[in-house]
């Protein structure tokens, strides 16, 4: 409720008693008195003053040319300006340009006025006798049918533009889509607190806001959302029409779209491309009251300020300003909502106003600085600026509770053709000048805006007040304790008039009126929403999202529950199938909740927090588990593991430690208490996990690390501050693996799947730890971050199962068994910015990931149909994988891996036999080296024991024989899966000279050629001096390639070779690349483009 009762008189003389600062002897104006009379007599003075400015605008106006194209932006615009209270007078289009969407709605709504203005006359209703809201009912009716019936009526078929026919109710009126995709969003938790909120529609309190990249339109009432998608990157700001018909949005980052979207359907009518190519996106975006034009800010070192005429569907904007960086980083930009050629925009230090000459094609703008010594008091940095309702007058609030009132002055003529040359004057054009700084309140001002006959303001302490056009005090709410305030939005549906029954407060001034004014949603900066309802004050909250980034989602083990801990210290329980908000608890300050992990019987919820402790909470009500919560690490917790009977918990942290709990029984009861930490790791571990051994049933564990080391630990032996290691292997030589899971027992083996960042995915046997696959994984931009085993329904789909992944920023799903086949895995874009958790339900419907730092968690349903028909339209058998070599089946690669596979069975025959040869299908596994470099693909001798080991244990489990030999078919599908997935790289090579090298004298990385040469003998898998000889000898043309490799040249001596003369002294990336080994290599991103 107002404050009304709490002495209004005092708090409104109080405010109107505001402190104004007159702009130094620039302006010739008396000095303002403090007091409550003298202040407002001094006020309604000045304002006379800018009548007289008011009238020059109007003749300023009144000069301008009469622009040609404004008439083509169709009904719909028409419409927005009747509402508005408009009159401007439109003559016919003569464009040919204008989008043919606008045309269509023009021609429908035109018949369907035509056709109600008919059947008025019919019934004896004069057409003068409609009225402007009938009009509108008839141009933009609720009653679908009933329209479509007029168009029948008239003519016009039945396939309407979706766009011209549809109402309000029409996006909620959609059918769920049909199941085309693996992946559709259902539900987005969270939204982007840093973007304002919209109140879209009052009667059921329809809101949009901003998560992640997707705008949300969200029914309140119906519980339900719709998803603007469409943005490559995280959306950065938007704005929506006065009559809330179309929203414009926009994002930062490569590759950016402006996008203007028709509310009613949810259709992206028109979208921008390349509308910043030299920044990172858009900063600010502004539509006019009518809507015909969209003004945009670049988020760029060098601001370009940018109008668009988007209604024409073009791609280039109408005019475009450069901004001196001298004026800061401008944002909050808006248009004049009574004049179309004026905007202003604001940064911390200054204010900009622009007037748009549309016929001359030209933007100009006035940048007064403001200093100390302006008004010889302290400004302090704006946070808005709007335009006056009344006045030609710019206001812009300050972090310091003041408003500095800027006049417009306009030439007394219009600029003539020649006025753009560098002779004419500034006075040539409208310009801002300070007339004074008012100081409204001592609280700092975060919202200025404007509604009706009111200007509004919300501050950091959660006050909202309203001025009226004199910056008299009329009415606020300041006893609700609200945090500071982001956003006001006022519905479009004008308040009703006051009644018997009505509850309106009074307002503030002598008289006690009752204070009207629409009802409002209220954003907060700690990320809640509220809606207040002004007949009665009641105030409503909605919804409340964390603050600070989320990384932490776990889904319950067997209820439609999941879990979402955000830094700010929140843990939220949500019902992901009813879309509802269950419980919640907020820790003390300093907790961020980092990690969330439900036990397998769902009763427990452990926790990890940024500082290094770890809770477990009771599932259902949050309390804690234990009495104390555990601290035995210095940093941030990373992962929370529970054994399958719940009996042990572990713990990993950023510093590379891994910690246990354990279940004990103390007097009758089960207490968990803390075991034994061990910094086993050189490097972040990526994944803990628990097992079972099959012969026991006794739990294991196991921790994965950046630094590539597997390792085990013997939980049985391990006692209180010793935690044992069982066994330690390690997963890869040159890439690092980035997570592990327990392989679904799709085979008699079982296996540990470990992904990598070379975008594998290797198989390696739970017992042995013997690497016995080697697989060509997803590879959607960035190597996959996590992965889960979709769970099944029914032991019926135990032998069809299916992986869910998340990358850098995508989430998508693979079909089990992963052979390598591209077809059997898709991905989609889920959160720009990064990915930093995921879950899955208890039933295998919906996967969920967590947005990091874009304070978002998206609720996905998987289709697996889709991803299946996906899979047979890729093709049976060898088919997909033709296609991940250059040319195919037919291309010239391929036959040259034939013929360098038939020659390997000649040259194990020997060379120069005499012998009928026989052929075969086949080539032994000690040629499977050879013929892989002789194509191109250079292994490791750890990566061809790896080969070997896959081929000759692929039928060992089932049939107890080890294969010796390998077919094309099988060769082509190990080399595809084990080759770099993008070839060889002159990145990778540059990164190895980067670690060994130093910088030489020009800047470039080099390793001196005795290093070069010790490395090769000493390091790695170091080779003998004769093969390094050898090697030498034939790169540099000095012995026929291959010539060693051969049986019957294997006793012919080798030529000397002077390694001191053939190798420069210092070795660079390029040195080596392209003077020693001959290769011509791309970079890595051109190849990830191609």
């Amino acid at each position: 409720m107002s404050d009304t009762e709490e002495t209004p008189l005092e708090e409104s003389s109080g405010e109107v008693g505001k402190e104004e600062e007159e702009y130094n002897p620039n302006f010739e104006e008396d000095n303002l008195q403090h007091s409550l009379t003298e202040g407002t007599l001094s006020w309604e003075q000045s304002q006379e003053e800018s009548q007289e400015d008011g009238e020059e605008l109007e003749k300023w106006i009144d000069k301008e040319e009469p622009i040609e194209g404004e008439e083509e932006e169709g009904v719909v615009l028409k419409e927005t300006e009747r509402k508005a209270g408009k009159t401007e007078e439109e003559s016919p289009s003569g464009t040919p340009e204008v989008s043919e969407i606008y045309k269509d709605i023009s021609m429908k709504a035109d018949i369907i006025e035509e056709a109600a203005i008919g059947s008025q006359e019919e019934t004896g209703q004069k057409p003068e006798d409609i009225s402007a809201q009938e009009k509108d009912e008839v141009r933009f009716g609720q009653n679908l049918e009933e329209r479509q019936k007029l168009f029948q009526s008239k003519g016009v078929s039945g396939k309407e533009s979706l766009v011209s026919i549809s109402t309000e109710d029409t996006l909620f009126q959609k059918e769920e889509d049909s199941k085309v995709y693996p992946l559709s969003m259902t539900w987005s938790f969270g939204w982007n607190s840093s973007l304002p909120v919209y109140y879209m529609r009052e009667d059921r309190r329809v809101l949009l806001y901003i998560s992640g990249h997707t705008a949300v339109i969200y029914d309140v009432f119906g519980n339900t959302q719709y998803h603007l998608q469409g943005h490559p990157n995280i959306i950065s700001c938007l704005c929506v029409s006065n009559d809330r018909r179309w929203i414009a949005t926009a994002d930062e980052g490569p590759d950016c779209l402006i996008i203007i979207w028709d509310a009613f359907t949810g259709i992206p009518v028109h979208t921008i491309f390349d509308s910043c190519p030299d920044g990172n996106g858009i900063r600010s975006v502004a539509i006019t009251r009518d809507s015909k034009f969209l003004a945009t800010i670049s988020d760029a070192e060098i601001q370009k300020v940018c109008i668009w005429k988007w209604t024409l569907a073009v791609e280039t904007p109408a005019c475009t300003l450069e901004l001196p960086k001298e004026y800061g980083f401008q944002e909050n930009l808006i248009f004049n909502p009574a004049n179309n050629r004026e905007l202003v925009s604001n940064s911390k230090t200054q204010a900009v106003y622009y007037n748009w000459f549309e016929d001359k094609g030209i933007l100009v703008h006035s940048a007064p600085l403001l200093t100390e010594k302006t008004f010889n008091k302290l400004v302090g940095k704006f946070s808005q600026s709007v335009f006056h309702l009344k006045l030609p007058q710019v206001l812009s609030a300050t972090k310091e509770g003041k408003l500095v009132v800027w006049d417009i002055h306009y030439p007394h003529s219009a600029p003539s053709s020649s006025s753009s040359s560098s002779s004419s004057s500034v006075s040539a054009f409208p310009y801002i000048k300070p007339r004074k700084l008012v100081h409204l309140q001592k609280e700092a001002i975060t919202v200025l805006t404007t509604i009706d006959s009111y200007i509004v303001t919300g501050d950091i302490k959660g006050n909202i007040k309203f001025y009226d056009h004199t910056l008299s005090i009329v009415n606020w709410y300041s006893n609700f304790k609200l945090s500071a305030i982001r956003t006001l939005s006022f519905s479009k549906t004008l308040p009703s008039p006051p009644t018997e029954k009505s509850n309106l407060p009074t307002d503030c001034t002598l008289r006690g009126d009752l204070f009207v004014v629409r009802n409002f949603i209220i954003g907060t900066f700690d990320a809640t929403v509220y809606h207040m309802t002004v007949d009665g004050t009641k105030l409503e909250k909605l919804f409340v999202e964390p603050r600070d980034a989320v990384h932490a989602i776990s889904c319950h083990p067997y209820q439609p529950l999941i879990a979402v801990g955000s830094v700010c210290g929140m843990i939220k329980v949500w019902d992901f199938e009813k879309k509802v908000y269950l419980f919640s608890r907020a820790f003390e300050k300093g907790l961020g909740v980092q990690c969330l992990t439900y036990n397998p019987e769902g009763a427990l919820l452990g926790a990890g927090f940024t500082e290094g402790t770890v809770y477990i909470l009771d599932a259902m009500s949050l309390e804690n588990e234990s009495s104390e919560p555990f601290k035995y690490s210095k940093s941030s917790v990373s992962h929370v593991s529970f054994s399958h009977d719940s009996n042990y918990m572990a713990t990993a942290d950023v510093n590379f430690t891994v910690a246990v709990y354990v279940v004990v029984v103390k007097n009758g009861q089960r207490v968990w208490e803390y075991l034994a930490r061990l910094r086993s790791h050189r490097n972040s571990i990526r994944s803990l996990l628990f097992g079972v051994h099959l012969d026991s049933n006794e739990p294991r564990l196991l921790s994965l690390g950046k630094d590539r080391f597997l390792i085990e630990y013997n939980l049985v032996k391990s006692y209180k501050d010793h935690l044992e290691v069982l066994d330690i292997h390690r997963t890869d030589q040159g890439n690092y693996p980035t997570c592990m899971i327990w392989y679904p027992p799709l085979t008699k083996e079982l296996f540990l799947l470990i992904c990598n960042s070379g975008y594998k995915v290797k198989l390696f046997n739970a017992t042995t730890k013997m690497c016995r696959k080697t697989l060509l994984g997803p590879a959607y931009g960035s190597p996959i971050e996590h992965a889960q085993v979709l769970p099944v329904k029914s032991t019926l789909e135990l032998q069809k199962r299916y992986l869910v992944f998340i990358n850098k920023d995508k989430v998508g799903l693979q079909i089990l068994p992963v052979d390598g086949n591209p077809h059997k895995t898709c991905a989609i874009v889920c959160h720009p910015n990064g990915v930093s958790g995921m879950a899955l339900s208890y039933d295998g419907r919906y996967a969920f990931t967590a947005g990091g730092q874009d304070r978002s968690v998206v609720q996905w349903k998987i289709n697996l149909g889709a991803l299946e028909a996906a899979v047979s339209l890729g093709g049976e058998d060898l088919t997909p994988f033709y296609g991940l070599v250059s040319g195919g089946r037919e291309g010239k690669f391929y036959r040259e891996l034939e013929d360098y596979f038939y020659y390997s069975q000649i040259r194990s025959q020997g060379i120069d036999t005499m012998e009928t040869r026989q052929v075969s299908e086949h080539i032994c596994l000690s040629e499977l080296p050879f013929v892989m470099r002789a194509i191109g693909f250079y292994p490791s001798e750890e990566k061809i024991e790896d080969m070997f080991n896959e081929i000759k244990f692929s039928e060992y489990v089932d049939t107890g024989k080890l294969i010796d030999k390998i077919n094309l078919p099988d060769f082509l599908k190990v080399y595809l899966n084990h080759r770099p997935p993008f070839g060889n790289t002159m990145d990778g090579i540059q990164n190895s000279f980067d670690v060994l090298g130093f910088t030489n004298s020009e800047g470039k990385k080099a390793i001196r050629r005795e290093d070069f040469l010790n490395m090769l003998l000493t390091k790695g898998e170091h080779m003998t001096e004769e093969e390094m000889f050898d090697c030498f000898a034939t790169l540099f043309g000095l012995t026929p390639e291959g010539w060693k490799s051969e049986p019957a040249a294997t006793c012919t001596p080798g030529p000397e070779i002077c390694l001191q003369k053939e190798l420069p002294e210092e070795i660079t990336a390029e040195i080596f690349t392209t003077e020693i080994l001959g290769l011509t290599l791309s970079n890595s991103s051109e190849e990830l483009n191609q």
